[in-house]
């Protein structure tokens, strides 16, 4: 299976730090957030490696290059500097990732999920990887019954930016800038979305104070 990490973003909530090096290579415990889930998916087996760019993005090609020093293979989608939000982005990606299943992460996260987990998660839309609700979004995203992602309001569940996706999910969908939610929601509605609860560490690292926070939890 193969993995892409979303890297496109402009990260407008981390800025001042974003406005001259793209999110995912700013550093925390002493390495880049890249960095990081490279390495964890490396070594969960996932050598096949995607990574999307807009912002920024020769820099992120620069730093990590072809994979090899990482033990990885790295193909690069690039887009715009205005990027095609997440959806499009996937979309835009598709070429490179197959006609089989494929795992997606967040390029602003950390977290010990053992990814080996959904090597092999067989799928006919989507699964998710959802957590505890953090403090800056206690609302959650999704319910999740018996395996089942739902759109309910009772006991939500915060998507944690790790997913496996079919590409049939994307199959009504057109080249160009589209959001993944309503994907997402759509495929919950069909019951076409599966999921799982995650409790062990899971960072988003979406601002500064977030990105200070992760540091000095890595650093204990």
């Amino acid at each position: 299976m193969k993995a892409m990490i979303l890297a496109a973003g402009r990260g407008e909530r981390m800025r001042p730090l974003s406005d001259e090096r793209p999110k995912p290579l700013l550093s925390a415990g002493g390495k880049p957030l890249l960095q990081w889930l490279i390495e964890s998916l490396s070594e969960h087996g996932f050598t096949e490696l995607v990574v999307n760019t807009a912002w920024l993005g020769d820099q992120i090609e620069s730093w990590l290059g072809d994979g090899h020093r990482f033990g990885v293979q790295v193909q690069y989608s690039r887009e715009s500097q205005g990027a095609l939000g997440t959806g499009g982005g996937i979309h835009n990606a598709l070429p490179l990732l197959g006609n089989q299943a494929f795992l997606v992460v967040n390029g602003d996260i950390w977290t010990d999920y053992s990814f080996a987990r959904l090597r092999k998660r067989t799928v006919t839309h989507a699964h998710l990887v959802l957590v505890d609700n953090p403090p800056q979004h206690p609302n959650g995203d999704f319910e999740l019954t018996e395996r089942l992602i739902g759109n309910g309001t009772k006991h939500r569940f915060t998507f944690a930016g790790i997913a496996v996706y079919h590409p049939t999910l994307f199959d009504t969908c057109s080249a160009g800038e589209f959001p993944l939610a309503p994907l997402l929601r759509d495929a919950a509605d069909k019951r076409n979305a599966t999921g799982e609860h995650f409790d062990g560490q899971w960072f988003d690292v979406g601002t500064p104070q977030r990105l200070h926070q992760l540091g000095q939890h890595i650093n204990k």
